[in-house]
């Protein structure tokens, strides 16, 4: 596993081999994998922030996620209990409106099988946001992200073997979707912090 975290620390595909236009800074990888957590956050890819600290969610996303989970900073950031595997590792850049581009798609080609093969102890996929679901939850996920979330009884109980919980991306730019369904607050908030309390 040392080794595999360090072949994708090393790594240029997206620089010296992309699939379309090239990264367009230098890469800096960011996740977190161990072979002792039984959790893994699925996430999307890391913001500016992130890729200037190195550290995975070091933003007002990863403060609002942590609430969600119901956990520290100390406890997040603990790789024996927690492993992060975006489905981006590197920091993607702005859109010509300023927005983050989505997630690169030679993480997922190169890395993803060979990262969740080595991690077969995880026991919950907490999956954030439409671009890790569409990976993880494959053709069970439904339409919208929404629909998806919305269903989350289906995917907790089957997902080819390891069970996974979709959630929205913990953005503050998500508020208003927040607003408009306080289900995901009411209903799946607890059922997060319930499952991450036993297996932490």
């Amino acid at each position: 596993m040392k080794a595999l975290e360090a072949d994708i620390r090393a790594c240029r595909i997206c620089v010296e081999r992309p699939f379309g236009a090239p990264l367009p800074h230098e890469p800096r990888p960011v996740l977190h994998i161990s072979p002792t957590a039984r959790i893994c956050i699925a996430g999307q890819a890391p913001g500016a922030r992130v890729h200037a600290s190195g550290l995975p969610f070091d933003d007002r996303s990863g403060d609002r996620l942590r609430d969600w989970m119901g956990i520290d900073r100390e406890t997040f950031y603990d790789r024996s209990r927690l492993a992060i595997v975006p489905m981006g590792f590197c920091f993607p850049g702005y859109d010509a409106k300023g927005s983050d581009r989505p997630p690169r798609k030679e993480c997922g080609a190169t890395w993803h099988h060979r990262v969740f093969a080595s991690m077969p102890q995880i026991e919950l996929v907490i999956v954030i946001g439409m671009y890790a679901q569409a990976y993880h939850l494959g053709e069970a996920r439904e339409r919208s992200m929404t629909e998806t979330v919305r269903n989350w009884q289906r995917h907790l109980r089957a997902n080819q073997g390891r069970p996974a919980l979709p959630i929205p991306h913990p953005s503050w730019r998500n508020t208003g979707w927040l607003k408009r369904n306080p289900w995901f607050e009411a209903d799946v908030l607890p059922v997060l912090q319930a499952e991450v309390a036993r297996l932490i």
